[in-house]
């Protein structure tokens, strides 16, 4: 899967969203203006009994009549659109809490929820993702699930209770895989927009139903519950349109999903399994707000479609022999008990601090006597393409973290102290400093548990970073934004304290706190404005020469290693790309950069991204710093890459 190919296409189906839309507006207009048409005539006609005078010439074109019928339409829809889009401007969260989903504790002990945790942790880890919050829907019976969100960086993911508790690991990995290809594919976005969009339309039929409760108090009779009736005639064609849309976004977009799911976790047997029981228990849900999602969820949560042109997910017949051609057909009932706990693979205890020994399979520890090393070509097919290995790496990853440490993440107030305690500088001298302000900066707890937790974080290995700030997103979206404000001033002030640019720690803190911006309302879900390279070219030589500096102080090493990733740019000679001296490449022109790249289309993020593999790889190799630091600033852009050197 390309994921730069893949974003692509939603952005188009974006646009053929628009493109459907358009006509259903049209039609609607249409629809509405036949029935100004009618009232207008039949008032005509009453006009006639209470005066005596000739009846009203029929003229089916008026001007000045449609022009207002599309004026209001297009004004109720609009608005209507707008409510909805800003009721969701808060992302998967608030559409999981406006179907009923309670939002599952970083720390909770609970074995189902656990379960469903450790799974998002591990996928969150192996494809690059940023943790999502994790909702159960605990008043449905059906087993379904869905993600959702403008970003990564205000995704959710939610299930339902009997998804969490009758679904065995693997067939919940399965399940949580194809959500996760949703999160990849750029489908998120696209899905919540589609509800915004379609809820303009269903206002139609919600008017017509208001006007067929209305009562007169007066003699006459009252035709609004009569124009109610056609409005909701009208709203309920509206509604198809709206129907015939979602089944055109979401069906192919499922089968690409359970493939990407299958691809991930190299297990068939769970999604297979996962559908069989979908089958026997059904999918269903109850909230009154299922409809507006439908598009969004794991199987079809409405009642069963009378055609499949309206139905917005294949048959799980042929979804589960897409995947499992040797299926015999029969359904699977569920477990008469809840799933037993063994069914989870045990985390072994581990005595050492983490990565003080390499494991099977993944990068070895920083201070190795043979550092890990990746190749610059296999960065970009990495973005977008998660595969068993990385997943295994996630797991042994999770697994080799200490208790401490786990339990530390899982905290609102330890997590703040374990991102302070990832920017203290080795130095002795400056840290001795950095934690005399920090005790004047935070409460007593914070400061001390900060203290605690350097020893053990200071012989973490660098790729073990970036996974360990993952682990703290959830505990940390839990501040309150009092807390938040602080902990982003603390941040700040810690990275700057040393009087040094350490890139990596400015991209690190970068990563936490846009993140959890969404989660306070201090940002907005970015949208694409630069479709040409050329208004960017000063951000990405700003990108470009920073990588370039941190690599070498030496000024021939900077500029060879500058001209070996600018060619991948692929920006016309007569944009002026260069190389720029260390001054004009440092924190704040980096920032400012970074917040204009991220709302370039996929192909500059593509070609910025395989640039900056070819700068901090010149020499030949990329180390496990650089990749990590490769990592943070994909992550920046909103593409998520796995860990590199995984498998190779």
């Amino acid at each position: 899967m390309d994921f730069f190919a893949q974003q692509d296409h939603a952005r188009r189906k974006t646009k053929q969203l628009i493109g459907y839309f358009a006509l259903a507006v049209i039609s609607m207009i249409v629809m509405l203006y036949g029935v100004a048409l009618f009232v207008t005539y039949c008032a005509g006609i009453k006009q006639q009994h209470q005066h005596y005078v000739a009846p009203p010439p029929v003229a089916l074109w008026n001007p000045e009549l449609f022009a207002g019928v599309a004026l209001g339409t297009i004004a109720v829809i609009f608005l209507a659109s707008a409510y909805k889009t800003m009721a969701l401007s808060g992302g998967g969260g608030a559409l999981a809490e406006s179907l009923g989903g309670r939002l599952i504790a970083s720390n909770t002990n609970n074995p189902d929820e656990r379960k469903l945790l450790n799974i998002v942790e591990e996928m969150s880890i192996a494809s690059g993702v940023p943790m999502p919050q994790v909702y159960v829907l605990e008043n449905e019976e059906g087993i379904n699930a869905f993600a959702a969100g403008h970003s990564t960086s205000d995704a959710a993911v939610a299930v339902t209770r009997n998804c969490m508790s009758k679904l065995s690991r693997d067939e919940l990995q399965g399940v949580i895989g194809h959500e996760f290809s949703h999160i990849l594919n750029g489908d998120m976005k696209l899905n919540l927009r589609l509800i915004g969009i379609l809820f303009g339309i269903f206002c139609i039929a919600t008017i017509g139903r208001i006007l067929l409760q209305a009562r007169s108090g007066g003699n006459d009779k009252n035709p609004l519950p009569f124009v109610g009736i056609l409005l909701l005639i009208i709203g309920s064609l509206g509604l198809l349109f709206g129907r015939l849309i979602q089944a055109a976004v979401s069906r192919q977009r499922e089968f690409l999903a359970d493939a990407s799911s299958v691809q991930f976790t190299r297990n068939p047997g769970g999604l297979s399994g996962a559908l069989q029981k979908i089958g026997g228990a059904g999918s269903h849900l109850d909230s009154p707000h299922a409809s507006d999602a439908s598009h969004l969820f794991f199987a079809n949560g409405l009642a069963d479609s009378f055609f499949d042109v309206f139905a917005t997910h294949p048959p799980l017949e042929k979804r589960i022999r897409a995947i499992d051609p040797g299926w015999d057909g029969k359904f699977k009932p569920l477990p008469d008990e809840r799933i037993d706990e063994l069914l989870q693979r045990p985390a072994q205890k581990r005595s050492q601090p983490i990565f003080n020994q390499p494991l099977p399979g993944i990068l070895v520890a920083a201070g190795s006597d043979a550092p890990a090393v990746i190749q610059s070509n296999s960065v970009l097919p990495n973005l977008g393409n998660p595969t068993p290995m990385h997943l295994k790496y996630a797991e042994q990853m999770r697994d080799a973290l200490s208790e401490n440490l786990k339990a530390t993440a899982r905290e609102p107030l330890d997590a703040m102290a374990l991102i302070y305690a990832l920017l203290l500088s080795p130095d002795e001298p400056v840290r001795a400093t950095q934690l005399a302000g920090l005790a004047d900066r935070a409460t007593p707890a914070v400061s001390e548990k900060t203290i605690a937790l350097f020893p053990e974080v200071s012989t973490a290995a660098t790729h073990a970073r970036l996974p360990l700030v993952n682990l703290t997103l959830p505990a940390l979206r839990q501040l309150d934004a009092g807390q938040f404000n602080h902990f982003s001033q603390t941040i700040r002030w810690l990275i700057g304290s040393d009087g040094k640019l350490e890139l990596f720690e400015f991209v690190l803190q970068k990563i936490v706190l846009r993140h959890l911006a969404p989660k306070f309302g201090q940002s907005r879900p970015s949208t694409v404005q630069f479709y040409t390279l050329k208004p960017l070219v000063p951000d990405c030589a700003v990108v470009l020469s920073a990588l370039a500096n941190v690599g070498s102080s030496d000024a021939a090493e900077i500029q060879r290693a500058f001209a070996a990733g600018a060619p991948y740019l692929r920006a016309s000679e007569k944009f002026g790309l260069q190389l720029l001296p260390a001054e004009q490449c440092g924190v704040n022109q980096l920032d400012a950069a970074l917040n204009r790249l991220v709302q370039a289309v996929p192909i500059i993020k593509k070609n910025l991204i395989e640039a900056s593999a070819r700068v901090v790889g010149a020499d030949g190799v990329i180390l496990e710093a650089e990749a990590e630091l490769l990592r943070a600033i994909s992550d920046t852009l909103d593409c998520p890459m796995p860990p590199l050197g995984v498998g190779e």
